[in-house]
């Protein structure tokens, strides 16, 4: 008897088996029919910003890195990413084909900015930080020089006005002017 029981309880679960089995070839077949066709991801690249201190080499951590991607004249975004330990910010996010435009900002320096177009699978740009430098404007100081302007000022204080130098005001009469000839009543 146990003999016969176990081979309907085999039989049994075969047949569960191969009905789940069909159920299951019937639903992919129904997707397949009516459901979305697969895109596979676009192509990204691995790009890699080495941020450095010019004046020693060092590496410079907690920096940030922003990437602007642009694809095919559309704006894909803005991602910052900080730099680790070692000085590297890594971004697999960009798609092949894009242009790219790097900033690097670090206080205490010079941002840094530079654009290139995404052709390879790999990319690593060396970024050196310099400290900031006094600036030369195109405008001239009293003596026919360049005017300089200094680290940190990009623009000069103007004097407060106060009652000495005080712009001059128009002011105007309320009466009726006077002609000549006639007297007012």
């Amino acid at each position: 008897m146990t003999s016969v029981s176990s081979s309907l309880r085999a039989r049994g679960f075969l047949g569960a088996g191969l009905t789940c089995l069909l159920s299951l070839s019937v639903l992919s077949a129904q997707q397949q029919a009516h459901g979305r066709k697969y895109t596979p991801p676009p192509a990204t690249a691995h790009i890699v910003v080495s941020v450095q201190k010019a004046f020693n080499g060092h590496a410079m951590e907690n920096v940030a890195v922003i990437f602007h991607a642009v694809k095919d004249g559309k704006d894909t975004g803005n991602m910052e990413v900080k730099t680790n330990g070692q000085g590297d910010a890594t971004m697999d996010f960009i798609e092949a084909g894009s242009h790219v435009t790097v900033q690097v900002f670090a206080n205490g320096y010079s941002t840094f900015a530079d654009e290139f177009d995404v052709t390879d699978a790999d990319k690593l740009i060396t970024v050196k930080l310099k400290r900031p430098q006094a600036q030369v404007s195109q405008y001239q100081d009293n003596e026919g020089k360049a005017a300089p302007v200094q680290p940190g000022v990009q623009e000069r204080a103007k004097p407060a006005l106060g009652p000495t130098n005080a712009p001059p005001t128009m002011q105007t009469d309320t009466a009726p002017a006077a002609q000549p000839g006639i007297t007012p009543k």
